[in-house]
């Protein structure tokens, strides 16, 4: 799949110059850095979810209570 992108000249050259830096294609930096902004906002919910779900429960578990729960 070809995805087009338009950019101004000076943000085209920072792109190129910054994967040649890394060596890597534009395509291979363009794909890398989209699918971590996706990652990214997925753990963000997946932790803003946790969180509101710690806050309705408030329990907590200390590190013994975890391996002793777990016989370890």
């Amino acid at each position: 799949m070809t995805i087009s992108l338009r950019l101004s000249e000076e943000d085209s050259i920072l792109i190129k110059e910054y994967a040649s830096l890394k060596q890597m294609t534009v395509s291979d930096l363009v794909r890398q850095s989209v699918m971590e902004k996706i990652e990214n906002e997925f753990d963000l919910q997946c932790f803003n979810k946790a969180m509101a779900e710690h806050k309705q429960n408030g329990k907590t578990y200390s590190l013994g209570e975890v391996e002793k729960e777990l016989g370890l």
